[in-house]
């Protein structure tokens, strides 16, 4: 049976990180698992994070899966136009 213990730190000079347990003996094999907060941004949550900008691109899925009123271009057509 597996037991779980969830502590919060951190990371200290070098990397190193320190945790201390109560209850489990010493020498008792463990598994550690690091999570850390990733910096990246949700783009849904921030695409979603205003009435306007849901509603927008809900409406622009839509359009897509009906495909009306897109707009289409070879890909010769888009090198010319957005190529450096």
């Amino acid at each position: 049976m597996m037991r779980a213990v969830k502590q919060k730190g951190i990371v200290g000079k070098k990397g190193k990180i320190e945790l201390y347990s109560t209850g489990i003996d010493e020498g008792t094999e463990v598994e550690i698992i690091i999570l850390a907060p990733s910096s990246e941004v949700d783009t849904t949550e921030y695409l979603f994070s205003t009435e306007a900008n849901k509603k927008e691109l809900l409406e622009a899925i839509e359009r897509v899966e009906k495909q009306d009123n897109l707009i289409t271009i070879t890909p010769d057509e888009w090198h010319e136009k957005y190529s450096i």
